[in-house]
């Protein structure tokens, strides 16, 4: 059962994954539209990934690692690039 509410780390790191998967778009230089078709999902869950409405699930953050070209662990760890 979810906590209720969310801790605040989980929506801080959901903000954190959300903003690398906008980073790797625009690096990729993808709208979320494109993405979002790539992927095979709407672009309005693009934007709620990106926006921390919401969080991508394991087999969608492998689809976005593929499609942008980039490790699935990207999305969780800095690199220090951005």
């Amino acid at each position: 059962m979810p906590l209720d509410p969310m801790p605040d780390w989980v929506l801080i790191r959901r903000r954190e994954i959300g903003a690398r998967i906008r980073t790797a778009r625009l690096r990729a230089q993808l709208t979320q539209m494109q993405l979002a078709e790539r992927i095979g999902r709407d672009h309005r869950t693009v934007h709620r990934w990106e926006y921390a409405y919401r969080c991508p699930d394991l087999e969608d953050l492998l689809l976005l690692a593929d499609a942008l070209s980039v490790r699935p662990e990207d999305f969780f760890h800095d690199d220090g690039a951005e």
